[in-house]
This record gives structure tokens, C-alpha cells and sequence, in this order.
């Protein structure tokens, strides 16, 4: 039996599922927050933020952006890999940007 993972990519706000959907993240008082936004929330919340990014100070980045498998890369190979590299990754959700690029990498 062959088993296939589809992952679709779903609007946070709107619940919109869709290719442009991407993920972003922004931090409060030291609490990061992810949210997957389509490009007009994530536009609305650059709006928001934008006043007070203009005013503050850059402080460096916490972390590197969230990695998405290349278009084209099966979320399920990727786990099998990375299962038969003795690397944890569980059966669903996102899989860790690092395991991506080492997929990517030996591939």
C-alpha cells in the first residue's frame, strides 16, 4: 500500500488555503509568534506594525525564517529520510527547516 502526505497551506486569519501562503514571524515583550498569512494579511499586518517598526530599533534577527521544502519535494520522502538517518521527525506537521537542508543537501 502506498501512502501519500499532502500538505496544504492555509491562511491563519481568513482560512484560505493556497501556494502564496507563507509563513512569518514577529516577536512581543520576548514572545515570538509564527502565523501562516496569504500576501493580504501578511500586507495588513505590516501595516500595523509598520509605525511602530519605523520608530523602533533593529535588534537582529532571533532566528532564521521558517524553510519550506522546494516545490516539488514530497513532504513524505523527506520524513523517510530523514527517519532513515536515525533524525526524529514526526509523522505530521512541519517538518524542521534544518532536516530540509540536509534532505536537499543529500540529495
Amino acid at each position: 500500500m502506498v501512502q501519500r502526505t499532502i500538505t496544504v497551506y492555509t491562511d491563519d486569519l481568513s482560512g484560505v488555503a493556497g501556494e502564496d501562503v507563507a509563513t512569518h514571524t514577529f516577536s512581543v515583550d520576548g514572545v515570538s509568534y509564527e502565523v501562516d498569512l496569504g500576501p493580504d494579511n501578511y500586507q495588513n499586518l505590516l501595516d500595523a506594525l509598520g509605525p511602530f517598526m519605523g520608530a523602533g530599533r533593529k535588534t537582529g534577527s532571533s532566528r532564521r525564517p521558517a524553510k519550506r521544502p522546494k516545490a516539488g519535494s514530497d513532504a513524505g520522502k523527506i520524513r523517510a529520510w530523514a527517519q532513515s538517518q536515525g533524525i526524529e521527525v514526526g509523522p505530521r506537521g512541519r517538518i524542521p527547516a534544518d532536516v530540509v537542508e540536509k534532505y536537499e543537501a543529500a540529495q
